[in-house]
């Protein structure tokens, strides 16, 4: 009978233990990601003309192909870092009748590294935007060139709605 009292009071106590472990704050949380990892190295090596099968060597398979935007592909990321709040950014590549890149437009920031934004970590860029030097020409009127850089100056940033949380207790 005693000891029976003994093994339950300390089953008791090692359960009660292991319980408030879970909620003790410190706990470890993990980083969540989703989606398509798109890096600025990424985006730097698209170039206007490319065909569909060496934008897909480069960037990956889109998360979304649309079938009623079929020149579009939609690649999506989202990370929540520890348990924080939900970042997620977007990049759409646009392709032409003859299946060649034409457009990009998206959410990323040219010279910094979108898990340095993201997670606020201090650091020198990981590359930097070098200025245009002499020998470099300006786009042709009427080429390919000039009509995406018309499209990107033109570009608009759409900002990305967050969800709200959920409720912690159901009604």
């Amino acid at each position: 009978m005693q000891n029976t009292k003994l093994l339950l009071s300390s089953l008791t106590l090692v359960s009660l233990l292991a319980l408030a472990g879970c909620s003790f704050p410190g706990v470890y949380k993990i980083d969540i990601q989703q989606g398509n990892v798109v890096t600025q190295d990424m985006i730097d090596q698209l170039k206007p003309g490319m065909t569909r099968r060496q934008v897909r060597f480069i960037m990956g398979n889109p998360l979304i192909t649309d079938t009623f935007h079929a020149n579009r592909w939609d690649y999506l990321y989202s990370i929540q870092p520890g348990g924080r709040q939900r970042y997620q950014e977007r990049v759409s590549l646009v392709f032409g009748s003859d299946d060649q890149l034409i457009g990009l437009a998206g959410d990323f920031m040219p010279g910094v590294s979108r898990d340095q934004a993201i997670l606020g970590e201090d650091g020198a860029p990981t590359t930097t935007a070098t200025p245009q030097t002499q020998n470099e020409e300006p786009a042709k009127p009427g080429s390919l060139l000039e009509q995406i850089q018309r499209e990107v100056d033109a570009a608009e940033p759409v900002p990305v709605p967050i969800p709200e949380p959920l409720e912690a207790t159901p009604q």
